[in-house]
């Protein structure tokens, strides 16, 4: 490991999900807004549709997500009810389009919901808004959690892949950050996926956990390849206890340092491309039959709110509480707070709490970040011709990744840069130096940049 790269590593850097990031919403973008972006979708276009499902039967002491323990059935059941309506909102709000050709079921956990409810929600949304022959349906499930017959309910409802939150199976670290789950759980469930129809499988793994070791990760890493995976994800652990309250039941005394982190991303790499994986971007690894790797090798790999997608959709409805939406004109976001959220949907009104306008600096820019964050390079002056941009438009940029080119995390050359191999973990590092609001405002509430 290159020791001029420590310093790097611990300075707070967004994930480059989105461009401009949500630290930069702000509620000067409303729910008219909203509706107005939503009218004017690209009439025939596919679109893509993400639902939240913020509820856990227990919490993992390391999770950032916005997610609650319902204590029984009748919060999620009432929230299915409240989303299933407002299906019927944005259905009511959208343009002319071609339907649905990526479904994502997030959390939390899905599999909180009982196996009619999220069989009625598929139905809704083929009902009111429409699912494309050949879409994509995904769901993400906590293997400790699931219920007798839901397998079988997500295969009938047409689920095509699911991703299966592992972290980790050292029995310590899992102690430690609250999520007890043997191997044979996870194995079991993906053997039932797989003979129900389920036969794409991802797996989430995390480095950095409290008493982990880098033998812990690549045993994680092992095992995963094992399984058979169709992708595998492996993201640092972001010490945020300010911002996920329940954090601060994880003992900082016990979290790896910096050198630590590094050597563990760095052997679940290794682990990975021994298997066969091809890595993609900044911590995802896919199988070379798997449509990831081949958009990878086509230079057609996205970058969303879902991370690496091969999803070519350029709108994205987010639905539930705290979802966020993507327009050709900008970003809106659901209200956080499930109240309102709730009571919004009820009187028939979008539920929009916040977004962002673009700029065209910001669609440059973001454009410029999406390619480096997929490619590990990108053309700054050719982007400006893409997007119709003077050439020198992004010259800052160019400027800043030259004062990252000494420690070598990146490589500039007239005006493309490109991140070697070695340096796959800081791509948002050297994607930064496209962000002129972060840079212009630092946010320290984003996370390490491993």
């Amino acid at each position: 490991m290159n020791s001029d790269w420590i310093p790097f590593a611990a300075r707070a850097v967004p994930r480059y999900t989105s461009y401009p990031t949500a630290a930069d919403f702000t509620s000067a973008v409303s729910e008219s807004d909203a509706g107005a972006w939503a009218a004017s979708v690209a009439p025939g276009k596919p679109l893509s549709v993400y639902l939240h499902i913020p509820f856990c039967e227990t919490l993992c002491w390391y999770c950032g997500c916005a997610t609650s323990v319902p204590n029984g059935y009748r919060r999620v059941g009432e929230y299915a009810a409240r989303l299933k309506a407002e299906i019927d909102v944005w259905a009511r709000a959208l343009g002319p389009h071609g339907g649905i050709g990526h479904l994502h079921f997030g959390g939390g956990s899905p599999n909180a919901l009982q196996a009619d409810d999220f069989a009625a929600l598929i139905e809704a949304l083929r009902g009111s808004i429409g699912i494309r022959p050949g879409a994509e349906i995904a769901v993400e499930l906590d293997p400790r959690t699931m219920h007798d017959g839901q397998v079988e309910a997500f295969a009938a409802a047409g689920v095509t892949r699911a991703s299966l939150g592992v972290q980790t199976l050292a029995p310590a670290v899992q102690t430690a950050v609250n999520r007890i789950q043997p191997p044979d759980m996870v194995a079991g469930l993906v053997a039932s996926l797989k003979a129900a129809g389920v036969a794409a499988i991802n797996m989430d793994l995390m480095y950095g956990l409290p008493h982990q070791t880098t033998e812990d990760v690549v045993a994680a890493a092992q095992f995963a390849a094992e399984q058979g995976a169709a992708r595998i994800s492996v993201f640092g652990y972001a010490h945020l206890p300010w911002f996920a309250k329940h954090q601060k039941a994880i003992d900082e005394a016990a979290l790896p340092d910096l050198i630590e982190r590094l050597e563990q991303a760095g052997a679940a790499a290794d682990a990975l491309v021994a298997a066969g994986y091809l890595p993609i971007g900044l911590d995802h690894y896919a199988r070379a039959d798997d449509a990831l790797a081949v958009t990878h090798r086509e230079g057609r790999l996205r970058r969303n709110f879902q991370g690496y997608t091969d999803d070519p959709c350029e709108t994205l409805i987010g639905m539930g509480a705290t979802s966020i939406s993507q327009f050709r004109e900008g970003f809106v976001q659901n209200l956080k707070d499930r109240k309102a959220w709730s009571e919004a949907v009820a009187a028939g009104r979008l539920p929009v709490e916040r977004g962002i306008a673009f700029t065209p600096d910001d669609r440059l820019r973001a454009r410029a970040i999406e390619r480096l964050m997929c490619d590990l390079a990108v053309d700054a002056a050719e982007v400006c011709r893409e997007m119709d941009a003077p050439e020198s438009s992004l010259d800052d940029a160019l400027d800043r990744a030259r004062a990252l080119q000494s420690a070598g995390l990146c490589t500039v050359s007239e005006t493309r840069i490109d991140v070697p191999d070695a340096a796959r973990l800081f791509l948002r590092t050297v994607a930064q130096c496209f962000d002129a609001r972060t840079l212009a405002a630092p946010q320290q509430r984003h996370a390490k940049a491993v």
